[in-house]
Formats: structure tokens, sequence, C-alpha cells
């Protein structure tokens, strides 16, 4: 296993965070759905009314410590629980550094920070093609909900539901 640092990350990091979801986007053939720039992360993450929190790994390389892999995560809440759930919205290890226990690192990491803050559940999605990241949720310990699918509205859908003009 590689030595690696996991800390929050600041708003100092918004460039850097941006890198990781440029290079997530890529992996995942998404890129052309990437809105984000530093300064909109910068904002959402550490502005007046933060909307989401991340953490960064890192390790020790040739020229410094470099962050190679970031969770991106938020606060939901399960009416049946009545208890906050910690929601994973994104995790990614860049390509040359999987294989070295940062993943799961990451995961056992947020996973101690839903327990230490009272929340019922640990969740997230996976996209069903993603068959490699499928298996290493599943000897995580997680169970891929069947049964379950994302509904989304976004762009003109959302102003029509929102009753936007």
């Amino acid at each position: 296993m590689t030595a690696f640092a996991i800390r929050p990350a600041a708003p100092a990091d918004s460039a850097t965070l941006f890198r990781l979801i440029a290079a997530l986007a890529e992996y995942e053939k998404l890129t052309h759905l990437v809105e984000a720039t530093p300064e909109k992360i910068q904002n959402a993450l550490f502005g007046d009314r933060p909307h989401a929190e991340a953490v960064l790994v890192e390790v020790e390389t040739a020229a410094g410590r470099q962050a190679v892999g970031f969770a991106l995560f938020f606060h939901n809440f399960s009416t049946f629980l009545a208890k906050p759930g910690l929601y994973l919205e994104d995790l990614f290890v860049e390509p040359a550094w999987r294989g070295h226990g940062l993943g799961k690192a990451l995961l056992r990491h947020l996973a101690g920070i839903a327990l230490a803050r009272g929340c019922g559940r640990f969740e997230w999605s996976v996209l069903d093609w993603n068959q490699p990241s499928i298996d290493f949720y599943q000897a995580m310990g997680a169970d891929v909900m069947p049964d379950w699918r994302i509904c989304r509205v976004t762009g003109d859908a959302l102003t029509k539901l929102g009753g936007q003009p």
C-alpha cells in the first residue's frame, strides 16, 4: 500500500478539484456534461452556503505531495430512519494510482464521517456499465440496489416543473 494522506479540501484546492472532476468526466465519457469551473466549485463548496464537502487523497511523489483522488459528498435525510445520511456524489482516483488502496481508504474515511455525524446511511450511485466499480463497492460491503432507479429533472424540464416561465 502506498503512503498517503486524506484531508478536507480547502478553498485553495478548487482548481485541483476541478482537474480531478475533469479526469472523472473523461473516464466516464461525460466531458460534454461538465459545466463546473474552479470558480463554481469554490462557491459551491466554500461560499456563503456550502452545498457539499470534499476530501482529497494525496501521495508523496518526486515532485512533492500531489492530490491523486477525491471524494465529494453531502448530507441527505432518511424519513424512515429519521436520521441524516451521507451521500457520496463522486469518488475518483487517477488510473495510475488505482490498486494502491486509495479508493478503499476514501470509502472508509467517509464511512467514519457518517458514523461520527450520526448518519443512518452512507450511499451512492454507480453507472450500470462500470463493472469494476460495482465489484469494488460490493467487495467493500455495499449492496447495489436493483429495485431503485434515479430520477432526474434538469434544464428546461426543471424550469417547467418549477413553474418558471
